[in-house]
């Protein structure tokens, strides 16, 4: 089997075997727990809360990445943390370990979510976010990976976790479950669409 289908192979298996947990460390079924994510992100759309994201390094990229689509695409209130005067203060003066817990503490509120997004799901800039999201009632969706027995995974009220041992593989199946969750809040089935979608018609 050539390198390239070997790849493709175990993406399509760590995706398969997604394991979503709640707050308890109960299984909920993969399914079931779209349909709350999308249940989740309605009622925050309704009540005109909002969303933010937090990840570093491509994890970071891909927060941005998801806090734009879905101010814009989803018309959901979204942020991230990423803006390099923010990142490199806030570093600088507090350590690196605060750069996102510091900005969530003065912009979150009841009912706001936190999604987290941590391959190795042991970053402490990002379980300090899930600390500080949890002082101001927040719901808290994490995506991690690497090690099932990761500190993130037990903290979230859903917890996405891929059974993948690199960061490849890892963030690719991240940024797969981010649009399947954008997606099926939007009721996007690109199956059964028998045109290429265009973002520029506005809703």
């Amino acid at each position: 089997m050539s390198f390239y289908s070997q790849y493709q192979s175990r993406l399509c298996e760590v995706l398969a075997g997604l394991e979503v947990t709640d707050r308890h460390g109960h299984v909920v079924d993969t399914e079931r727990g779209f349909d709350e994510l999308s249940r989740v992100t309605s009622t925050i759309q309704q009540h005109n809360r909002c969303v933010y994201f937090a990840g570093n390094g491509a994890s970071a990229a891909m927060a941005g990445h998801m806090a734009l689509d879905f101010a814009k695409n989803g018309r959901v209130r979204a942020h991230c943390f990423n803006d390099s005067a923010s990142v490199t203060a806030l570093g600088n003066d507090l350590g690196f370990d605060h750069v996102f817990d510091q900005p969530i503490r003065w912009h979150g509120r009841s009912g706001d979510l936190l999604a987290v997004i941590s391959s190795s799901g042991s970053s402490r800039n990002v379980l300090n976010a899930v600390e500080v999201a949890r002082d101001l009632d927040m719901t808290v969706v994490t995506l991690t990976g690497l090690k099932p027995e990761n500190p993130c995974r037990q903290l979230g009220d859903l917890n996405l976790y891929v059974d993948a041992k690199s960061y490849g593989i890892v963030e690719c199946a991240h940024q797969v479950l981010l649009h399947a969750w954008l997606d099926r809040f939007l009721g996007h089935a690109e199956w059964a669409m028998s045109e290429a979608q265009n973002m520029r018609i506005a809703d």
